[in-house]
């Protein structure tokens, strides 16, 4: 797991695109980090924990095209 300082309008699913590759990473990425569950828009300096995750481009592809 590595760490991420969240910049001002960072939001979650925007950080698991950003960091993972794709917002379907988005739950794992709240997971690892419940308390701060209830924030829906980041302010500056905020430390959140990114999971370790097999990231892979398929992931992004509709499944007829895996």
């Amino acid at each position: 797991m590595k760490k991420y300082v969240t910049i001002s309008g960072d939001m979650f699913d925007l950080i698991a695109y950003k960091e993972l590759g794709s917002c379907a990473w988005t739950e794992k990425l709240i997971d690892a980090n419940r308390d701060k569950i209830e924030t829906f828009i980041f302010s500056a300096g905020v430390e959140l924990t990114i999971p370790d995750v097999e990231t892979s481009k398929a992931i992004d592809l509709p499944p007829w095209r895996r």
